[in-house]
Parts: structure tokens; C-alpha cells; sequence
């Protein structure tokens, strides 16, 4: 097969293209250019330019640079910007992937005759019997990304490849090692590409935004403190709201952007036990009133029990077995078969979730 990988610069995506050299596939590396702006996070600075094009020189393999930073700014940056305007908290990588990684890139290598993308993330691609694609977790628990590349339907899944989806981190580490790559040891990227870390997610969206100031209140309505920038509040959080020192733990339960107001109350006052969801994508077909599923609200968080209250086209509704602290609007939530190996599908929460009852 000839197959596109993505070499974002790191060492998983440098063995996937190890591995499928070595299961005999014709490899063409790709980095995708993306944000054109100063970057010294994640995945998009010169420097893994470099590493991609380099590590690509030690495997003997044409690398490429595709430029795709106005569709990165239409798609990921300005999304972004308005939903913290919008009082919604935003997943930035999970939108690169949806629209960069599995829509513009393989459109790119379907027209360049391609057979098939690979990335380096950790999950797997099967086929069963019936000839139905599934999604399943990376073998290594602590690393799996099935959970951010979700919105895979089974034309994408036909088409896409996890190279290393089948190996532990430290196996990675290990085969690059061994081959000699120069990301083997190359820290794994955690912060979002486009927000540095000297100027944090404040600097990026004040240079964009004007912030709002907010009056902090309870649930009763009294005003307990302020907040200078509405803008960077979310769900859950308990810091930065100019609350005094002592008492009880207040959270935010809820951001009111018409009015201006945050919200606070107890760790109780967050629990929800029901959860609207929207833009929902199956893998394959939607499940059934009454199933039993699996649900994931973060990168690393523990899947926890649901069911299925309605379903309609792209929208979702889930009653959880135990009440759950409010998901913040804008998240991703993906949900699992009961046994908790492969995605069934996903999609965003609501800003208005089913009270608990």
C-alpha cells in the first residue's frame, strides 16, 4: 500500500512510519504547516519541522510540507477565540484532528493517489467479520487517543492506519532507540500549539478579545466576588474568582455570558446525572434507547457508566448511573461499549445539561 504519515516531529509518529516501512508499505512522510504564529508548545513550532524532515531522512523516505494554516485558523484558532467569548470551553486538538488530520489531509492524499493516512496516535483500527470497522483503544492504557480521534466514521477508518496503537509508550522509545531516530527521547507535546507558554491562554485571547468583567455570585443571587476576564472562567473551576480565604469550597457551577455573572456553589451543586449532547458522530450505527455505554469526558478521564435516555440524528441525550460534576460546555464526550475496548461515537456537551434529579 502507498501511505501518507503524518510526522508531526515526535517519536510516535517517526516509529509509525518505522513500523509500516517495515510491514512493506510504500511511505511518504507529511508534516502539516498550521500556525504561522509564535509557537513554543505542542506540535506546529520550526523545530518539528526539522525533527519530521530529519527523521524522515534517517528511514530513507520523501517528506513533505503541506500548508494548511488558513484551514487551521478557520477551523481550530477562530473557533476558539469565539467559544471562550461564548462562554464555552473549548478542545482545540480534538477540532485539528476532525478537521486537519481526517478531512483535510486525507482529502489531500486521496487526490495524490494514497491508499491509505497514518498518524502516530495511540489507538486501533479493526475489522470484525461483518466487514464493520471499530475503533479500539490503544493497547497502552495510560497513552490511549482513541478518545481524540472519535469523529472517525467507517469511511475514515477504512482509510486510516495506528501503527503504533498496538505498542506500550516505552516500547515506542524503545524501537526508536534502536533505530536510532532523533526524537526517541523527545518529550511528548501536552500544551495546545498555538498558546506558548510564556504568554499563556491570557496573553493569546487578550491580544484577540476584549475581556468582560463578571460579578461572582451564588445561587441565591449574592454577590460573593468579581472577576476581571469572564472570558477565561469554565466549569469547575475554583480559583482566580476573588472569593475571600476560608469557609467552604465554592466551584463554579455555572457561567451566565448575557448577564455576566459567575456563578458559584458546592461540589454537590455540580452533580449532574443527566447530559445533553450535540454534532454527534457514530462509528457505525447509533445505539439504542436504553443501552447500556461507557462515557469519557476527557483526554485521560475514567469512563463512567451511562445510558442511553433519547437519541435523534445528531442528538444525544445520556443518564448516568451515579451523578457526575457538570462537563463544561464545549467538551468532548465520547461514548464506549460496555466493555470499554471501542468507540461507539461522540460528540460536544451542551451548554444547557439535564438537571439532576
Amino acid at each position: 500500500m502507498k501511505v501518507l504519515v503524518a510526522m508531526s516531529g515526535g517519536v510516535d509518529s517517526s516509529v509509525a512510519a518505522a513500523e509500516l516501512i517495515d510491514q512493506g508499505h510504500e511511505v511518504v512522510g507529511v508534516t502539516m504547516r498550521l500556525w504561522g504564529g509564535e509557537s513554543d508548545t505542542g506540535c506546529c513550532s520550526v523545530s518539528d519541522v526539522d525533527d519530521a524532515r530529519r527523521v524522515a531522512q534517517q528511514l530513507g523516505i520523501d517528506h513533505l510540507v503541506f500548508n494548511f494554516s488558513d484551514d487551521f485558523n478557520t477551523h481550530v484558532v477562530a473557533p476558539y477565540v469565539q467559544a471562550h467569548v461564548d462562554g464555552i470551553t473549548p478542545n482545540p486538538c480534538i477540532e485539528c484532528n476532525r478537521h486537519l488530520k481526517f478531512d483535510r489531509l486525507s482529502e489531500r492524499a486521496r487526490v495524490l493517489g494514497f491508499d491509505a493516512v497514518a498518524t502516530g496516535h495511540h489507538a486501533q483500527v479493526s475489522r470484525g467479520d461483518d466487514g464493520v470497522y471499530r475503533l479500539t483503544r490503544g493497547h497502552d492504557q495510560l497513552k490511549d487517543q482513541s478518545y481524540v480521534v472519535y469523529m472517525l466514521d467507517q469511511t475514515e477508518l477504512a482509510f486510516t492506519m495506528f501503527p503504533v496503537g498496538h505498542m506500550t509508550k516505552a516500547q515506542v522509545r524503545d524501537r526508536a532507540v534502536a533505530l536510532g531516530l532523533r526524537t526517541a527521547t523527545k518529550p511528548d507535546s501536552q500544551d495546545v500549539c498555538f498558546i506558548s507558554r510564556t504568554g499563556g491562554r491570557e496573553t493569546f485571547l487578550g491580544n484577540r478579545i476584549e475581556f468582560r468583567k463578571a460579578a461572582v455570585v451564588t445561587s441565591d443571587g449574592e454577590t460573593a466576588g468579581a472577576v476581571d476576564a469572564l472570558e477565561l472562567v469554565t466549569i469547575g473551576q475554583r480559583r482566580g474568582l476573588g472569593l475571600p480565604g476560608g469557609g467552604p469550597k465554592q466551584f463554579v457551577v455555572d457561567v451566565d455570558t448575557p448577564n455576566a455573572r459567575v456563578v458559584i456553589g458546592s461540589e454537590d451543586q455540580l452533580l449532574r446525572t443527566g447530559l445533553a449532547v450535540n454534532n454527534v458522530m457514530w462509528a457505525n450505527v447509533a445505539p439504542t434507547v436504553g443501552q447500556k455505554v461507557l462515557v469519557q469526558s476527557s483526554a485521560h478521564g475514567t469512563a463512567v457508566a451511562a445510558s442511553v435516555e433519547s437519541v435523534s440524528g445528531a442528538n444525544l441525550v445520556l443518564r448516568f448511573d451515579v451523578a457526575q460534576r457538570r462537563i463544561a460546555p464545549g467538551q468532548s464526550i465520547v461514548c464506549y461499549d460496555e466493555t470499554n475496548s471501542f468507540v461507539l461515537g461522540g460528540g460536544i456537551a451542551e451548554a444547557i445539561n439535564p438537571a439532576s434529579n
